[in-house]
């Protein structure tokens, strides 16, 4: 039906997915309930597409995000010496781009492969390239379990990712 290819085309317009390629580092964004990011972004560094993970993420109760996300991946079976934690104390997508770009320039970092949520993709793509327009930023696509593009109405958890995407989409375009 013509309805969900429309909303499929709208669910698909949120993701980017550049694909893999050589980087200087990998950058994981803050905000992985689900550990997709680290785990997408630990199997890139073991294949060798760069030598270093970057993770962000902020304070919380039981300690540091970034901290907390590295200990997740190392449970997982990844070695500790893959991962950078870059501590933040940021709340949202655009100040947390901001606040690692600072760190790129400071590293003398020109590529990275940016990993976060599929649903997250194309805004913190776009936001990402913004603050570090020197940067090559190739953006690569964690496929999140509670959104698939292609059927994100038939569950709870994808309308929430959905609107809440779109509605971010729209504040940044409109200068948040």
């Amino acid at each position: 039906m013509l309805r969900f290819r429309i909303l499929a085309f709208l669910g698909n317009a949120l993701v980017e997915n550049d694909g893999p390629q050589k980087a200087q580092a990998i950058v994981v964004l803050g905000g992985d309930e689900t550990g997709v990011r680290i785990v997408t972004a630990a199997k890139l560094a073991e294949a060798g597409y760069a030598p270093v993970v970057l993770v962000s993420g902020p304070p919380m109760l039981m300690g540091w995000e970034s901290d907390l996300t590295i200990r997740y991946a190392e449970s997982q079976g990844y070695p500790a010496s893959l991962f950078k934690p870059i501590d933040n104390r940021v709340n949202s997508t655009r100040l947390e781009t901001e606040m690692i770009a600072k760190n790129l320039k400071r590293d003398g970092v020109h590529k990275i492969l940016l990993v976060t949520s599929n649903y997250h993709t194309r805004r913190a793509g776009r936001m990402m390239r913004a603050a570090a327009p020197w940067c090559w930023v190739v953006v690569v696509s964690a496929p999140d379990p509670t959104y698939d593009p292609n059927s994100w109405w038939k569950t709870r958890e994808g309308q929430k990712q959905f609107f809440y995407e779109w509605l971010k989409t729209i504040a940044a375009a409109l200068g948040d």
